[in-house]
């Protein structure tokens, strides 16, 4: 989206807080020793396969938001659009049984965090080309 809109900077930035948001998620992982749902519970069975990582927090729903953070301060008219996409990512990997809810929450909040301090320490988008009109 940001190639398309002719914002490379946009792109990078949000590369840049989806990989803040990926690694401190898999560090997180680490320190935090929660077993995913199908190995607690013996049904329901997933919709996907298991990861073999920990459960909290939820990668994908961390990666999402600190996405959507950085393209909703880019393209403010749409930030709904990228907040939900977010939270819809986040409860598909709750309703095909490798998360729980608080892993989601959890993911959110990184992504969001990652984001966040990614944007202070850049100082923003004020670098970033106007949104187009």
């Amino acid at each position: 989206m940001a190639l398309l809109l002719r914002r490379p900077g946009v792109f990078v930035v949000t590369l840049g807080a989806v990989a803040c948001a990926d690694l401190l998620s898999f560090a997180l992982k680490d320190v935090i020793d929660v077993d995913r749902p199908p190995l607690r519970y013996a049904s329901p069975d997933p919709l996907v396969r298991v990861p073999t990582d920990h459960s909290f927090p939820s990668g994908h729903t961390a990666t999402s938001f600190a996405a959507a953070l950085v393209l909703a301060r880019a393209v403010p008219r749409r930030a709904w659009l990228f907040y939900v996409l977010a939270a819809a990512i986040g409860f598909s990997r709750i309703y095909v049984g490798v998360h729980y809810p608080l892993d989601v929450l959890g993911g959110a909040l990184v992504g969001l965090l990652a984001a966040t301090t990614l944007l202070r320490l850049a100082g923003g988008l004020r670098r970033l080309p106007p949104e187009p009109r």
